[in-house]
């Protein structure tokens, strides 16, 4: 789904603080698309279409005349069949996680909740409020802080297998690929070498990256490689609630873009661990424990919080924009529930979510559902190889799975 603001066809009305706001009124002829495809194609031929029928709509601003949504459903028997296209302006991930989800069932119980995997950091621990570990907050903190202000304002990643630097690539048309992992495979990872399950989600991307750009570039590339993590920076008891709750006044959490930035180098260079799968684990987990001792990211969050508040939305955007156009690639991680979900009692058998209009030449997004990992990845077309990516991400997985059981039989 896609999103921008609405300015027209409104009626002034009241909000609970009596600040003046505007009804909008939906037509939902102009909102739900229905695409007609030739008839007797085989599967491949359908993914085909989807695939350019996708790429074509992400690359169309949503019209300023209407609410900013999309529903585009597909009649034909080809795999993600129901696409919804929201603008981030209504919100982030979260935000529009929790709209979904409050509108689907369990489709072995409606009657009952859907359940969520445990959100609790418990491999995060509390600084104290002396000794070393507030001089490693206070620097991890004043360095992440810095450096992620220089990547957002003036220093920009290089031309690599993964990032064209070509200008207004937000533009250009994508491919997006899927994957599927197992959830129980990934924690008998965890229980082997110890460590997240982001750790170790984080260490599949990265290894996978790095596999592509060595296997995609020409023996000679070594320019500096970003990932842009992007983090929901939320006070979070319980996963989702309902978006009825998030819009109240003071609401904990809250509705709309509450995100932070994570910058994370990627290695082009043919390092001594590039055939440990299990040392390049361990560099990610010894990475992302003092990305986690820094208040970096928090910091992040409240500036573009602040600068939406006294700048305004225009200057936000700017702002973001630029931090992604200087990056490689970005990275956006949910949880979604363990039990199958129905929407108007039809059940759901997968999804995936992806942003679209970024510039950047590479996006991966990852959900679960149902014990399995959804990947999806979004890439430039023309330009980055989607098999070959899909390919070397298959294969980090199996080395670090591999390599952790015969590490500790």
């Amino acid at each position: 789904m896609k999103f921008e603001e609405e300015v027209a066809r409104v009626e002034k009305v009241k909000n609970e603080r009596g600040v003046q706001q505007w009804r909008v009124k939906v037509n939902l002829v102009d909102h739900v698309k229905v695409p007609v495809f030739p008839a007797g194609l085989s599967p491949p031929a359908y993914d085909e279409l989807v695939q350019d029928y996708v790429s074509k709509v992400g690359m169309e601003r949503l019209p300023e005349s209407r609410p900013l949504w999309e529903l585009h459903i597909f009649q034909h028997q080809v795999p993600h069949q129901p696409r919804r296209g929201h603008h981030h302006a209504l919100g982030d991930s979260f935000s529009l996680m929790s709209a979904l989800f409050s509108c689907d069932k369990r489709a072995d119980d409606p009657s009952l909740p859907l359940s969520f995997p445990s959100n609790n950091a418990a491999a995060a621990k509390k600084v104290g409020p002396c000794g070393p570990g507030l001089v490693s907050l206070v620097m991890n903190t004043v360095r992440d802080f810095a450096w992620g202000l220089a990547k957002s304002t003036f220093i920009e990643d290089g031309v690599s297998p993964i990032r064209s630097g070509m200008d207004r690539v937000e533009f250009r048309p994508i491919e997006i690929s899927f994957l599927t992992f197992s959830l129980d495979d990934i924690r008998r990872v965890k229980a082997r070498i110890g460590g997240t399950m982001n750790d170790i989600i984080c260490g599949i991307i990265f290894h996978g990256t790095q596999l592509y750009m060595q296997s995609a570039g020409d023996g000679s590339n070594s320019a500096q490689a970003t990932a842009l993590v992007l983090l929901n920076t939320r006070v979070i008891d319980k996963n989702y609630k309902n978006p009825k709750e998030m819009t109240k006044p003071d609401a904990e959490p809250p509705w709309g873009n509450r995100f932070g930035f994570l910058h994370i180098s990627i290695s082009t260079r043919d390092g001594p661990d590039k055939d440990d799968p299990l040392k390049i684990i361990s560099k990610v987990k010894r990475l992302i424990k003092r990305k986690k001792s820094s208040l970096g990211v928090f910091l992040t969050g409240q500036l573009l919080e602040t600068m939406r508040r006294f700048l305004g939305p225009e200057v936000t955007a700017r702002y973001v924009h630029s931090t992604m156009k200087n990056t490689s690639m970005a990275i956006s991680n949910l949880i979604g529930p363990k039990e199958k979900m129905s929407l108007a009692d039809h059940p759901i058998r997968s999804f995936h979510f992806m942003v679209v209009g970024v510039p950047q030449s590479l996006r991966i997004t990852i959900v679960s559902y149902m014990g399995k990992l959804k990947v999806a990845m979004g890439t430039e077309k023309g330009f980055i190889d989607p098999k070959l990516l899909t390919t070397c991400m298959e294969k980090a997985y199996k080395r670090i799975y591999e390599a952790a059981l015969e590490e500790n039989p």
